[in-house]
């Protein structure tokens, strides 16, 4: 016997998977068929892998033995691809020893999960403008969007990519654009600095690096000397007016290629964002001012260009001036699914990869941004969601959005919120939605200009989203999902601890009137924190939710004092006590219970949280400790309110 591997791929969208199944066609049973046909004899050939319905494979390896050797194994590819579908491609056949085996000698095997977003080139493609741009929150897709865009349009492009996607069947579409264009990519994701000229050399070597990616016209024909000593500007990074070199690189792939360009820009407001952070937003404007409106305005090598961004800057003159200009935002209907995943996308990723039980979870976590008339979910966390479940199925969800760069714009806003704001605030995190009017051409110098402005701006960044709107014009807003209210939740408690902390003589006197035994003074001073804090407001949120929340507060407050110890939740007797205190100096030990007043009968939970430290014993862990002094406290809270009891007092 004699035994050969074969190379090839396949689109997989005709297809029950690589693996023969009964009643059902697969890419096994074709390769085995047409194989037997020219062989003459039985063939079955054994792959590195199987794959799922549907699923496609840009490389795939099989192996099949025959009874003698191929004189010619380059015809047998020639005929075998005459004899199959245009879907499955034979790259080669080689001859093998017989103990190599395409499932059991492979070193690896790549998975790529591919959920199609193709119809956003047909979208737009049927209403382009001459600039258009798409805001939408970090974290959502723009740059691989952008990268399918360069990967269609780009002339040379491997067209095969886009085999079996939505995309493909729009015949007219890619017969007249795909591959016919030079591309312009750059992503000024990593363009910032402390410092203007730390950005700016950043900048700089996103031009060279681009300019270098096409390094053929260094010695195109199609090119003057004139032109290609410009070219070595721009690859050296010597250009003469910075401002001009987006629009020299387009002129230069326009003579080559005998085609205007397409320009690709990701994250365009990124160094406006961090220039604004460090102070050096003017200048900052000003070079963005001048590559863009070189580029796009006066650009007369332009087919048309792309561009993405968390804020539409159009009152800084960026946009001001460029014809058929087309924003298109999280409030546009257009485009609103290709950026996130929609409740049918995630279902079926989760079906494919046998996670389908965490749905709910998921849905929780992850949904509830609306853009347009779509509800869709983050992608950056359901893939990192998905993969942490792959790796260890017990997996609870985590906060991947959130953590992935800074949330200064949240803190920003709770330190500048009033009252009304706060009240606000409370709504957003019970989950109610608020009424409010958008802006969504601000400049980054406008954002702290007023609490209006900031709202805006937590829309447009994806910390809100909105939910519809009112007769009036103004937008209903909400916090889309767990993951983003457990970030404000956590915003507050650093900002209320900061706050807290620079009230020294208060928190003191907190802490002593807790030795002194004054529960009329720890009312007041605890009642005074609470309506100066913002709060989880009495709606649907649990009650042992609410609990918790006075239980931080509280606890918050008493870590002021550093030398006693202050144990949370500990074991003591046959429970669990909310505070324990021990203060080592006169081995007194403090117990203190909370209650949240169900209908606000704050007497009836103060009764409760004291029945509560006798009937479990409570006090137990403090005498193991060596305490010898105890003081019982049981703490009622109802919204902002709050009745402290003293067990020495009933």
């Amino acid at each position: 016997m004699v035994r050969y591997f074969i190379e090839l791929a396949y689109n997989g969208s005709r297809y029950h998977g690589w693996q023969i199944q009964p009643g059902a066609s697969s890419v096994q049973e074709e390769i085995n068929r047409a194989l037997s046909t020219l062989l003459r004899q039985d063939i079955y050939v054994v792959g590195a892998g199987r794959t799922d319905t549907g699923v496609h494979a840009s490389f795939f390896v099989a192996h099949f033995d025959i009874e003698c050797e191929l004189p010619e194994p380059q015809q047998v590819v020639y005929k075998l691809n005459g004899l199959l579908d245009k879907d499955i491609a034979i790259y080669k056949i080689y001859r093998v020893p017989m103990d190599k085996h395409a499932r059991f000698s492979a070193i690896s095997r790549t998975y790529k999960y591919y959920i199609d977003k193709t119809k956003l080139i047909e979208q737009l493609l049927m209403s382009w403008g001459k600039v258009n741009l798409f805001t939408r929150p970090r974290r959502f897709g723009k740059t691989l969007n952008m990268s399918m865009f360069k990967t269609f349009f780009e002339a040379g492009t491997d067209k095969s990519v886009f085999d079996g996607l939505y995309i493909s069947r729009n015949r007219k579409i890619c017969e007249e654009y795909m591959g016919k264009y030079p591309v312009i990519f750059l992503s000024l994701k990593g363009a910032d600095g402390l410092t203007f000229d730390a950005a700016l050399k950043r900048i700089i070597t996103t031009i060279k690096n681009e300019t270098r990616r096409h390094y053929y016209l260094k010695n195109s024909e199609k090119l003057v000397d004139e032109e290609r000593m410009q070219y070595d500007k721009l690859l050296s990074g010597q250009m003469e007016d910075l401002s001009d070199s987006i629009r020299l690189l387009s002129e230069l792939l326009c003579r080559h290629y005998g085609e205007k360009v397409i320009i690709i820009i990701d994250e365009y407001d990124v160094p406006l964002d961090k220039a604004f952070s460090n102070g050096y937003y003017d200048e900052m404007a000003e070079l963005i001012r001048g590559l863009l409106g070189q580029a796009l305005k006066t650009n007369d090598f332009l087919q048309f260009a792309i561009l993405t961004g968390c804020l539409r800057v159009s009152k800084e003159s960026i946009f001001t001036g460029i014809n058929n200009f087309k924003v298109l935002s999280v409030m546009d209907t257009r485009f609103d699914e290709q950026f996130g995943f929609t409740d049918e996308e995630v279902k079926k990723m989760l079906l494919d990869y046998g996670l389908s039980s965490h749905f709910e979870e998921v849905k929780e976590w992850y949904d509830g941004y609306r853009f347009g008339n779509a509800d869709v979910y983050c992608p950056w966390d359901v893939v990192n969601y998905i993969d942490l479940l792959c790796a260890d199925p017990n997996a609870t969800p985590q906060d991947f959005w959130s953590n992935s760069s800074s949330n200064s714009i949240v803190r920003r806003f709770i330190d500048k919120a009033n009252v009304q704001t706060k009240a606000e605030i409370e709504q957003l995190i019970a989950g109610e939605s608020i009424e409010k009017d958008v802006s969504q051409e601000l400049t980054y110098n406008e954002i702290d200009r007023s609490i209006e402005n900031l709202w805006s701006v937590l829309l447009t960044t994806g910390y809100l989203t909105q939910n519809g709107h009112t007769v009036s014009g103004k937008y209903l807003l909400k916090i889309p999902n767990r993951e983003i209210r457990n970030l404000f939740t956590r915003q507050i408690k650093e900002w209320f601890s900061d706050v807290s902390k620079s009230d020294g003589k208060t928190l003191e006197e907190l802490c002593e009137a807790f030795v002194k035994k004054e529960p009329e003074k720890i009312e007041k001073i605890f009642g005074n924190y609470l309506w100066n804090t913002i709060s989880i407001r009495d709606t649907a949120v649990a009650k042992e939710k609410k609990e918790n929340f006075y239980h931080g507060v509280l606890l918050g407050l008493l870590g002021y004092k550093s030398t006693w110890r202050t144990i949370s939740n500990a074991e003591s007797g046959i429970g669990y006590s909310d505070i324990l205190i021990e203060i080592g100096e006169n081995r007194m030990g403090i117990v203190i219970e909370l209650k949240y007043a169900e209908g606000g009968d704050m007497d009836a939970a103060c009764e409760e949280a004291l029945q509560q430290i006798e009937e479990k014993d409570y006090i137990a862990r403090l005498k193991q400790d060596g305490m010898q002094n105890f003081i019982k406290y049981g703490i009622a809270c109802f919204r902002k309110n709050c009745k402290v009891v003293m067990a020495d007092s009933i």
